[in-house]
């Protein structure tokens, strides 16, 4: 892999948006590269903290899983050529489980809320999450003291919230499958702050 700056990945001159092609020039440089209607969005790495949580978040969703469905941390989702974003977590069909982004609406989307991202995740990647269609959205806040879970699902074309739970309270999830989750275990691993 040949190191590239920021610059030299930058759409040709004259280009009025990027497209995902111009994501392939990004430099690997533990950022997060994502396109919202051919708007760059760059996000800074994930902290330990965050990591931890997706971690437990996923042994926890991987055990529940039934086997026609996979449990993927951090992939590319296509939306379209000039959006894709990349969730922390998604829960999607076995057969998307192939090349090097998903292509099709996952059940499940989760993010792992941080201050630079927080109302980014609320609402910028809601929108463009409830547009593709993908069924159930999930942020998690991994505040140690008062963790939550918040849980939407799409109705109607339209994300409803349909639960909220906070410290030790247990999320019994249906969609994309049972399984019950409480934001406290979630957060068990990190330091008390």
């Amino acid at each position: 892999m040949v190191a590239m700056t920021i610059a030299e990945a930058w759409p040709a001159t004259g280009s009025s948006v990027f497209t995902v092609d111009d994501l392939e020039r990004m430099p690997d440089d533990g950022r997060r590269y994502e396109l919202i209607d051919g708007v760059l969005v760059v996000s800074p790495a994930p902290s330990v903290a965050h990591q931890v949580v997706l971690l437990q978040l996923g042994i926890a969703l991987d055990a529940a899983c039934p086997d026609d469905l996979g449990v993927v941390p951090g992939p590319g989702v296509r939306m379209s050529h000039i959006t894709e974003l990349i969730p922390d977590l998604i829960v999607c069909q076995a057969t998307e489980l192939v090349g090097h982004r998903i292509t099709e609406p996952p059940l499940l989307a989760v993010e792992i809320r941080s201050p630079s991202t927080a109302l980014f995740d609320l609402n910028t990647k809601k929108a463009v999450y409830e547009r593709f269609g993908i069924e159930s959205y999930w942020i998690v806040v991994p505040d140690r003291d008062k963790p939550q879970l918040i849980a939407f699902e799409l109705r109607g074309g339209r994300y409803e919230q349909v639960a909220t739970v906070v410290g030790d309270e247990v999320f019994s999830a249906e969609r994309p499958f049972a399984v019950e989750l409480s934001p406290a275990r979630l957060v068990a691993r990190l330091p008390a702050g």
